[in-house]
């Protein structure tokens, strides 16, 4: 039997193999910008947005969209494995044509009151490509990358609205100052996930706090308390900086940071699309698996927890029953933390795609607090700093969000581990890969 050193020495081998024969093939493919691809996801948020869509299930549809882009470019020149459109382009289709109608065609099944806008957008992105057989090809397989998605996806059960009645006992989520607003996305966590074999995955099992009488619990009250008041005077000046600076709507900051990224490796088309691709399936398998726990718990807010704490039967809770969280409080269920779960997995995605967490970046927060930078030198280091932004705002326990980070890096390993894979697996992705997952166990 070889050795492990011998055996590991083999797979670098191959690797170094195989890549040389990827990148050499790869070089006689037709060459293009990622800007394409870059173009369709702000195109897609800002459809989201002036759609008058919210809540969770967007996700769901900026993921399809991106999984169609992936799997158009794929039939064209097929170099990761396909998610939901397995076929062979014809020779030379465009690839700008297959994106712009792969995405655009996700975007119009998906919301359709954006029709006028969607055309104009393919109508601009169609007018740059020569007229041919080229570009004809190329808006066939995107309009077919585009409907194997919207047909996968047609049952998923994203739009289901779901009724959701509130608790009123100590513990049990409660609609929230300073609205009321009913609870969102009650019936998300049913959602059919992308990835996931179900939202319950990768648990987590009951936390200890939920004991209101538990030292966990305890700790976390005191802590949030304490420094995520509206008038606190323990939390620093930096704190209240990181509290709003991760307050707009997940993924916000980190898809921005990807598009930064996008240029600035130059990735090119494929790359660009994988990437997105994956980032956005982990993003929507998160607020599935997100949405699936809260539900399933029903945990109280900080603001409700402490404004009723005399009547939760632990001593060591002194309530307070004008005490406002720093920044509003989201309308759903406390545990877990969505933007701890979204963070984690999507600092995973970018760490096993780059090869490394080590990686320097600076991002500008935008509404409803622009124009705050922050700075950092890991991806994981980005999700800590999320996560801790909803303590320092008083929005979460401690637990939540420490629970939403293993969670999350749990998802963002199985999306990048299992879906959109290279062609040249499995011998480059196990030894490009192999050091750094070793070293980043966390």
């Amino acid at each position: 039997m070889r050795s492990s050193s011998t055996r590991r020495f083999s797979r670098h081998f191959h690797a170094a193999l195989l890549l040389f024969v990827f990148v050499s093939c790869a070089a006689l493919s037709t060459s293009a910008r990622a800007d394409a691809v870059t173009d369709w996801d702000v195109i897609a948020f800002k459809i989201v947005e002036d759609s008058g869509k919210t809540g969770p299930a967007t996700s769901c549809d900026i993921a399809m969209a991106h999984v169609a882009m992936h799997d158009a470019l794929n039939a064209i020149d097929r170099r990761y494995n396909p998610y939901a459109y397995d076929s062979v382009a014809p020779r030379g289709a465009s690839p700008v044509a297959a994106i712009a109608a792969a995405a655009h065609g996700v975007l119009v099944g998906r919301i359709p009151n954006q029709k006028t806008a969607l055309d104009a957008a393919l109508a601009s992105a169609l007018a740059a490509v020569p007229e041919g057989k080229a570009k004809a090809d190329g808006i066939a397989t995107g309009q077919a990358a585009a409907a194997a998605i919207l047909a996968r996806r047609a049952t998923d059960g994203a739009n289901v609205v779901t009724p959701y009645t509130p608790g009123v006992e100590p513990g049990v989520w409660r609609p929230t100052p300073p609205a009321f607003t009913a609870a969102i996305g009650a019936g998300f966590g049913r959602v059919r996930p992308f990835t996931l074999t179900s939202s319950e995955q990768f648990g987590p099992p009951p936390a200890a706090y939920f004991d209101l009488r538990s030292p966990e619990y305890t700790a976390d009250y005191k802590e949030v308390k304490r420094i995520g008041g509206g008038a606190s005077k323990a939390r620093t000046a930096e704190q209240t900086k990181i509290a709003r600076f991760w307050y707009e709507t997940s993924p916000g900051v980190h898809i921005r940071l990807a598009r930064d990224l996008v240029g600035a490796q130059k990735l090119n088309l494929w790359d660009s699309a994988r990437l997105f691709a994956l980032l956005h399936l982990a993003c929507a398998d998160s607020l599935i698996a997100g949405y699936g726990v809260k539900y399933r718990y029903n945990f109280w807010r900080p603001v409700t927890a402490i404004r009723d704490g005399a009547n939760d039967g632990n001593p060591q809770t002194i309530g307070d029953q004008k005490w406002n969280s720093y920044l509003e409080t989201p309308s759903h269920p406390e545990y877990l933390s969505l933007h701890a779960v979204l963070a984690a997995a999507w600092a995973e995605v970018l760490c096993r795609f780059f090869g490394t967490d080590q990686f320097s970046f600076t991002v500008t927060s935008a509404a409803p607090y622009p124009g705050i930078k922050r700075s950092f030198r890991s991806f994981s280091q980005s999700a800590q700093e999320a996560a801790d932004s909803r303590v320092y705002a008083g929005i979460h326990f401690r637990t939540s969000c420490s629970d939403g980070l293993a969670i999350g890096r749990k998802i963002g390993e199985h999306v990048f581990s299992n879906f959109l894979r290279p062609m040249y697996d499995d011998y480059l992705q196990d030894a490009r890969y192999d050091d750094y997952i070793t070293s980043s166990k966390r």
